[in-house]
This record gives C-alpha cells, structure tokens and sequence, in this order.
C-alpha cells in the first residue's frame, strides 16, 4: 500500500457485519384483515344480481327480432302515418337504447361495489340512489324489452329477484360488521 503524507501506513477496515434477520420488521404492505361475512355475503347477492339481470340482457339479445318486430307495432300504433324505416328506426332506437341504459347502470353498480370492497365508505352511500336510478330504468325498459306471454313473467321474475338481492346486499352492507371493517380503512382516500 502507497503510505499518505504523513508517512504512516493505513489499513482499510473491513465492513461492519451484517445485521441479523429479525421478525420485527413490519412488513413492507401492510396485511389487509379478512372480509368480515356480512360484506362477502353482500358481494354474493350483488353479484348474483348482476347475473340476474345480465342473463335479462342476454336473453333480449338473443330474441332481438321478436322484440323487434313487437316494438315496430308498437311504434307504428304510436306514431301513426309513418312511413316503415322511421318506423323501425325508431324501434331499434329505443330496444337498444334501453339494453344500454340497464347495461351501464349494472356497470356502474359494479364498479361503486369494488370501491366499497376496497374499504371505500362512501361508495356504500352511493350505491342507495344507484340502485333508485336502476329501479326507475326498469321501469322505463319494461314497457319495451318484457314480452307478452310467459317469456314476459320470466324477465319479471329475474329483474325482480336481481333487485331484492341488490337490496338485501345493501342492507348488509350498512350492518355494524360491515361498518366496522369500512371504518378502518379511513386512512386511505
């Protein structure tokens, strides 16, 4: 070694040794606790309404031509002395706007459901006047994609028992378990 200066020898010290592995560490993420069971019972019944009422939507797409046809009569008696395509125009118009309108509400049903299972408090108080809009959609599609006869009683049925699992979900979701396991999710935005 080439001595410095003032003429003595340095030795370079070797590293400090390595600390030991510790439990004590918190870990890097912290550990998110358990859905507590009403939450994944209220996630369950959400889920299965959407089932219900995607399985509506599926259904309508796959007798589109029937429900076609039965809406150009019903346009026609409404809007007498049109000529046919204004007619079926019109008629394409309102069966698709109104698959739209229940396909976008679900959507946006679902998406303030994954808010509120990522402990979000304040998607379970949107979810009251989402699922009021998806009833008052209901009622608007109903007069244009419920058919007469049984396959019409069938679409009740499903539309109907898709909003009482909606419901029965949200009401789980503002019971004190629920509650509980929002509220230690505050820290985060």
């Amino acid at each position: 070694m080439a001595s410095p200066a003032g003429g003595e020898e340095r030795r370079l010290s070797a590293p400090p040794p390595r600390p030991g592995l510790s439990h004590s560490a918190p870990p890097p993420i912290p550990a998110s606790p358990a859905l507590p069971r009403t939450v994944r019972a209220a996630r369950s019944l959400w889920l299965f309404s959407f089932a219900a009422g995607l399985a509506v939507l599926l259904g309508s797409l796959a007798a589109r031509d029937s429900n076609l046809r039965r809406l150009r009569g019903v346009v026609a008696d409404m809007a007498a002395g049109r000529d046919a395509d204004s007619v079926g125009t019109a008629a394409d118009i309102v069966f698709w706007g109104s698959i739209v309108a229940l396909l976008l509400v679900t959507v946006l049903e679902a998406a303030v459901l994954a808010a509120v299972l990522g402990r979000r408090a304040w998607a379970r108080w949107t979810l009251i006047p989402l699922l009021a809009s998806h009833l008052l959609v209901l009622f608007l599609a109903s007069a244009f994609l419920v058919p007469a006869g049984a396959a019409g009683s069938y679409v009740v049925m499903l539309w109907g028992a898709g909003v009482v699992l909606a419901l029965a979900g949200l009401v789980l979701l503002f019971l004190p378990p629920a509650g509980t396991w929002l509220k230690g999710g505050r820290g985060r935005a």
